[in-house]
């Protein structure tokens, strides 16, 4: 049977154990917190204020990139890559006909993108959180862009030239992001006519 003397030092350990993985945890706790914020940038803070707390929008980041893991994302083939954008060039050039029209081809546009990259055609706050994983820097380019669409579509008459121009801006944003293209210039898109002015 131990002594007093044994026992204590049992004990001590066992608390110096304990005050170990304690420090352990939260120290990888923090790190992985850190390593959200910079990896989501404002699309974190946004979780924060929608969720209240840090601590439930870690959590609800963590279960969309476990999400995101889960649909085996893959990048555009290289015809892929020319035909979406062969068909961007189109919606933007169309969008001198009818603005309207436009819009909802580059939102469609984007969704089929989308779905040849290997995301779930879900719903659109669910497209937007997987997409919050992969694409942080420019998830708020498709939130702007169907707000304008959705405001333009849904019976404004006459409908906003501006609003829709801002939304086909971030549209392309988005898609350029989604296509690797971003270092596509106005130029080769717009085909010389007069591009949308930036946001």
């Amino acid at each position: 049977m131990p002594n007093s003397t044994q026992l204590f030092v049992i004990v001590a350990a066992a608390a110096v154990l304990v005050l170990l993985v304690t420090l352990m945890v939260g120290r990888s706790a923090r790190r992985r917190h850190a390593e959200l914020v910079e990896r989501f940038g404002p699309e974190y803070d946004r979780a924060v204020d929608e969720l209240g707390s840090e601590g439930r929008a870690d959590k609800e980041l963590l279960a969309r990139e476990r999400r995101v893991q889960g649909l085996h994302l893959r990048p555009l083939r290289e015809r892929d890559r020319r035909r979406f954008t062969a068909n961007w060039n189109h919606v933007q050039a169309f969008f001198f006909d009818d603005p309207t029209a436009a819009v909802k081809r580059a939102d469609a546009l984007i969704k089929a993108v989308m779905e040849a990259r290997g995301y779930a055609p879900e719903h659109f706050e669910q497209r937007l959180a997987d997409l919050s994983v992969e694409h942080a820097n420019v998830v708020q380019h498709y939130r702007a862009a169907r707000v304008l669409a959705t405001a333009n579509v849904q019976g404004r008459t006459p409908p906003d030239v501006d609003e829709l121009r801002q939304a086909i801006v971030h549209y392309r944003a988005l898609f350029l992001d989604l296509v690797g293209e971003s270092e596509l210039r106005e130029r080769h898109i717009w085909h010389g006519r007069q591009a949308p002015s930036r946001a």
